[in-house]
């Protein structure tokens, strides 16, 4: 029996290998074996989604809930000043997900441009500036999101500063734009 406050888990004396093992074999004991129906119900949810059941997976197990929406960066989206429309490969993937398809747009997009060229948006809002303070970004990512639980949206961005945001907006992950739509 280990002091007050001890946690039960294997003590810290001993090689680094032997700690590992104890850890791993704990955590193993820990997480549940998911029944054959439910891997299924998960694979097809993830197809839905347009994720990789891997990808899937880590998202559910980190946040331990379902996806309901994705946060689009214009960026992502290959949406410019030029041309506001989505390509058309990316257009189709969005119409066939199902959930929430928010998009942010980044100047010098408005989102109104973004929103009038491409219907199948559920929503866009203005993007944090590049060089925004960390309370900027969470006030704008949470504007955007409105009542939809953060914890429940990935992020699909296209440059390393939009990674920022999903830390700002406490999302529930971030993808790179040529992973998502690759």
């Amino acid at each position: 029996m280990g002091e007050i406050g001890h946690n039960g888990g294997p003590s810290l004396e001993g090689g680094v290998s032997w700690r590992r093992h104890c850890w791993s074999s704990a955590r193993a004991r820990l997480l549940p074996t998911l029944p054959i129906e439910v891997v299924r119900l998960r694979v097809k949810r993830a197809q839905a989604l347009g994720l990789d059941y891997k990808t899937y997976a880590g998202v559910r197990a980190a946040t331990g809930n379902d996806v309901v929406a994705f946060l689009f960066s214009s960026n992502a989206l290959r949406v410019s000043v030029l041309r506001p429309a989505l390509p058309q490969d990316r257009a189709a993937k969005l119409a066939a997900v199902q959930c929430g398809r928010l998009a942010l747009a980044v100047a010098p997009l408005t989102p109104g441009m973004v929103a009038a060229a491409n219907p199948v948006l559920d929503g866009v809002w203005p993007a944090p500036y590049a060089l925004a303070g960390f309370g900027e970004m969470r006030d704008r990512l949470r504007a955007a999101l409105g009542k939809v639980p953060s914890d429940q949206v990935i992020l699909v961005g296209d440059l390393g500063l939009e990674r920022d945001w999903c830390a700002a907006g406490r999302l529930a992950g971030y993808l790179p734009a040529e992973r998502y739509f690759g």
